[in-house]
């Protein structure tokens, strides 16, 4: 049994940065890059399952991106998984979500998982769409922003707990194989052994570009995307006005003001 889980290593912004020429990102010299928060909490998921089971699952991480993401493949195979592989391709840079998605799903029919999960979302970006996009090119069911699973290995059928809008809750039973996009609080994540981390600089990553997938140069990259960077700005400072006096004066105020934004005045 086997378990995929998607990974992506998130870019925070320094104290101070400047943003690029083309003014379509921060320059590259002022980004911090990590583990995406959400991605570690299907991490432990996934490992939970894995410890839990009395039969043998494997869990693979899987991450699209250059060299600098097996830092963070490698802070998962130090906190238990099994395998990591790293996809990429030049062809693959300025791929928004769903076109990662695409990747992950190729990646998924090589690998023939029972179960995929993936972050709700990423701390960058906050597409929340990856793991949709990978079920959609799958065809396979899913369930997104799941705070509880109840899941046995080798099960054709999974319940999960799904966190909604106005501090709701719904449970829902899935067929599987499934994706699940995992949210932040379902666990507690572990913390890397000093042991897993030697173990871990030891592993291979196993690399896979786009030839290896079956895909070509037109189905990856910015001329795929659904969506891309316009324009990158630090928005001005000092628009703010506070408006005094009583509550009907705040009022008459505030009327007016719009009424001069929509040229009425």
């Amino acid at each position: 049994m086997k378990i995929l889980v998607a990974v992506k290593e998130v870019a925070s912004l320094d104290d101070d940065f400047e943003i690029r020429d083309d003014q379509l990102d921060v320059d590259e010299d002022f980004l911090l890059y990590e583990l995406n928060e959400w991605d570690d909490f299907s991490l432990e998921e996934a490992m939970s399952i894995k410890e839990r089971s009395d039969t043998e699952v494997e869990v693979v991480v899987v991450s699209v991106g250059p060299d600098r993401v097996e830092e963070s493949l490698r802070k998962c195979l130090a906190k238990g998984a099994d395998r990591a592989i790293r996809v990429w391709s030049d062809e693959m840079e300025g791929s928004d979500s769903i076109t990662v998605g695409r990747i992950l799903a190729a990646v998924a029919e090589q690998e023939k998982p029972d179960m995929i999960f993936a972050g709700v979302q990423s701390s960058d970006n906050a597409d929340a769409s990856t793991g949709i996009a990978i079920a959609s090119y799958l065809n396979w069911p899913h369930t997104a922003v799941v705070a509880g699973l109840d899941y046995t290995p080798g099960a054709n059928k999974a319940t999960a707990s799904r966190e909604l809008e106005g501090g709701l809750g719904q449970e829902v039973e899935i067929s599987c194989p499934a994706v699940l996009t995992i949210q932040l609080g379902i666990n507690t994540p572990r913390y890397a052994s000093l042991r897993g981390i030697k173990q871990a600089a030891a592993k291979p990553i196993d690399e896979v570009s786009l030839s290896d997938l079956g895909l070509s140069a037109e189905e990856v990259g910015a001329d795929a995307a659904f969506s891309r960077v316009r324009r990158m700005y630090i928005p001005e400072k000092g628009m703010a006005t506070m408006i005094e006096g009583t509550t009907a004066e705040q009022a008459a105020k505030l009327a007016q003001i719009i009424k001069e934004f929509k040229g009425e005045a």
